[in-house]
């Protein structure tokens, strides 16, 4: 007896041919996969053969010989060995921007705008009286001279400083990020994937911040017992290891990268249990997991002191709801004066994207 299959209606899915539906679900995949390709292909084929993604006319031979010839993977002739190209990479980063925070367009310049006037790329059409300190290219010279034909007539034409008008532009800030990632073996305990959710927003935000901010600069630094950059392309294989969390490590990281960063405004963005259980004294690792350890914690506080100092405020994304950590993450953030958003992993993506744009709407000093 013929039946009928009934699924959710997916209006985006209207029009796409079985290769793309099928591409949706590998990109996802690779995502949990950290890039291996065996593993999500055998994980689709373990989907096909309980959920019927493919069919008849179109099966999963069809689609991994369709990804070569397209170049989303590339064997190795000699190992035999299937990994992707730089076109997957890239477009797991467009498929996680737009996840999260929708299509975006790419431009020329940086768009953080700020309601500070000063120097800038847009004009602005009103004008103001000369100050003492305004510098000789703010000057509209067509307005000054009219208000010299006004003020003294045209007979006897004289300007002085009463005269000259001042027309501002709108300033468009550009940023340098620094992303921190806790990559320490606590974001994948009891059962939850924190890391998932962690590299979709990084990946989303170096998206972003190419197209639509390319005078941005991104940088991402992972921590576990030490800290060390990532690439962009590097972040499909980001995965979680057997490590403790030095917090302490990846903050002066990020402080280094962003003293050589030319651009007056930084900050930090720091995905995180909340809970640094890592100090490196000298060549030996002081660890301790259980509780907060006054030794370890005094010397993350002491790094949000010189962040401020420096500028340099951090906004914490803590994925964990344990009450003393978050005591422990709101001292961390009043002493910096900076930000600390409690984010379930559902909506990580969007407290952190509201949180970067609205740095277009931030006085920049």
């Amino acid at each position: 007896m013929k039946g009928y299959n009934f699924s959710k209606f997916n209006p985006q899915a209207e029009g796409k041919t079985k290769f793309e539906q099928l591409l949706d679900i590998f990109m996802q995949l690779l995502t949990y996969t950290n890039g291996d390709v065996a593993e999500a292909l055998s994980w689709m084929n373990q989907l096909d053969k309980e959920y019927d993604i493919a069919n008849e006319e179109y099966g999963m031979g069809d689609f991994i010989e369709e990804l070569k010839e397209k170049g989303y993977i590339k064997e190795n002739p000699a190992s035999g060995e299937i990994k992707i190209s730089s076109k997957t990479e890239q477009g797991i980063r467009k498929r996680s921007l737009e996840e999260i925070f929708g299509k975006l367009k790419k431009t020329k310049q940086g768009e953080h705008r700020t309601f500070k006037p000063g120097q800038g790329d847009e004009l602005n059409p009103e004008t103001r009286p000369f100050q003492f300190g305004d510098m000789l290219e703010q000057i509209d010279f067509t307005t000054s001279i009219r208000n010299a034909q006004i003020n003294h007539g045209i007979d006897d034409f004289m300007m002085n400083e009463n005269d000259l008008a001042i027309r501002e532009a709108d300033y468009k800030s550009q940023t340098s990020t620094v992303l921190m990632i806790d990559i320490s073996h606590s974001m994948i305990l009891y059962g939850e994937d924190r890391i998932t959710p962690a590299k979709k927003v990084a990946m989303a935000l170096s998206e972003l911040i190419t197209t639509k901010y390319p005078k941005d600069t991104l940088d991402i630094v992972v921590f576990g017992n030490d800290a060390w950059p990532v690439e962009i392309k590097d972040l499909p294989y980001l995965e979680v290891g057997p490590y403790h969390t030095n917090t302490v490590a990846g903050l002066e990281m990020a402080m280094d990268i962003l003293r050589r960063r030319k651009n007056p405004n930084k900050q930090i963005f720091m995905i995180t249990d909340g809970k640094p259980t890592c100090l490196k004294i000298g060549k030996r690792y002081y660890k301790n997991s259980f509780g907060l350890d006054r030794r370890i914690t005094s010397r993350c506080l002491n790094l949000a002191a010189q962040c401020k100092k420096l500028k340099i405020p951090i906004t914490t994304f803590m994925i964990a709801t344990d009450p003393y950590l978050q005591r422990f993450v709101q001292e961390f953030t009043e002493i910096n004066n900076g930000k600390a958003f409690f984010a379930s992993l559902d909506r990580l993506g969007a407290f952190i994207f509201r949180d970067f744009e609205s740095g277009k709407r931030k006085t920049v000093y």
